[in-house]
């Protein structure tokens, strides 16, 4: 099975990495514009096979995007961060071009892919990949929930001082500060409500926590998180490629479930060889739906900005 990873920086590499370690695909090609930098960071990354013992081929190139071709899956992580004095509009409007000339490329040699969209904002450009390509709604993937929702699990395992693999938690809407929605209502420890062991005030903690967890960390680094961003890929192509049929909170085209329709947002999805096989549509409660609804339309906003693009 053949991975192509587009953008070698710090998150595309660390894609690579988990990928390979991990032996979820027998080769990962990672593509940049950067003259020799996939081709560097897949060496290193092969450097670590006989110490580590995967047996994934892991190739860089540079632009060239025939070395892709023939790929199962291919993760764009393509595009800039924002900087300061950029408006949103800006920023949109450059990771648009980027995004929409990644898809059209890789589609070019991989016609049969499923896309998973990492560049930001996510939503947004999973929803501009979608209308760009013309492809069914399974195929194209925002992996934002998947990494939000081990976030959420990270900060309830510190605020119950359990391990973060025996809690069950889910973020859905939209991949952002201000339009995620942690389900503190239905996480639970081995089965039983986490509101068991956590009042209302320390749940709202953890939620706040978890909305603000990659502006935390940028915060800390001076730059946007890459491990777990990566780990959370991998996550998600292994339930693509070994057909594991996970539920995954996923950015998808909703086309009337959860109310909207014509909008990419975070809901839960069994994710198989197909890509999206299924969205859960999970019973939410009032106050979950105002939630919702109020993140869908943020995230609308936002793709207001993509009609030069897509004109």
């Amino acid at each position: 099975m053949k991975v192509t990873i587009v953008g070698a920086g710090n998150v595309g590499a660390s894609c690579a990495d988990s990928i390979s370690y991990r032996g979820i695909a027998s080769e990962v090609v990672l593509l940049d514009i950067r003259e020799g930098f996939a081709e560097g960071k897949a060496m290193d990354i092969m450097q670590c096979a006989t110490n580590t013992g995967f047996n994934t081929n892991v190739s860089g190139v540079t632009n060239d995007y025939s070395k892709t071709a023939n790929s199962d899956v291919v993760v764009i992580t393509s595009g800039i961060p924002r900087k300061p004095g950029m408006t949103r509009e800006e920023l949109i409007g450059i990771n648009a071009g980027i995004v929409k000339t990644v898809a059209e490329n890789v589609l070019a040699h991989s016609p049969n892919c499923i896309v998973v969209v990492v560049s930001n904002p996510m939503d947004t450009m999973t929803y501009l990949a979608l209308k760009a390509t013309g492809l069914p709604k399974n195929r194209i993937i925002g992996m934002g929930g998947a990494l939000d929702s081990s976030r959420f699990r990270y900060y309830l395992s510190k605020a119950l001082d359990r391990p973060s693999n025996d809690i069950s938690a889910m973020v859905i809407g939209g991949h952002g500060d201000t339009t995620m929605i942690p389900l503190t209502r239905l996480a639970a420890y081995n089965g039983i409500p986490v509101s068991e062991f956590l009042s209302q005030e320390e749940l709202e903690k953890v939620a706040a926590a978890t909305m603000v967890g990659g502006a935390t960390l940028t915060g800390l680094l001076g730059t946007s998180a890459w491990y777990a961003p990566g780990a959370s890929v991998a996550y998600l192509v292994d339930s693509i490629l070994n057909d594991q049929k996970k539920m995954i909170a996923c950015s998808v085209m909703l086309d009337g479930e959860y109310g909207q329709s014509d909008i990419c947002i975070g809901v839960p999805c069994i994710i198989g060889k197909n890509g999206i096989e299924q969205i859960v549509d999970i019973k939410l409660n009032d106050a979950e739906k105002a939630a919702f609804a109020k993140s869908a339309e943020a995230v609308r906003s936002m793709n207001a900005d993509l009609k030069t693009v897509l004109a």
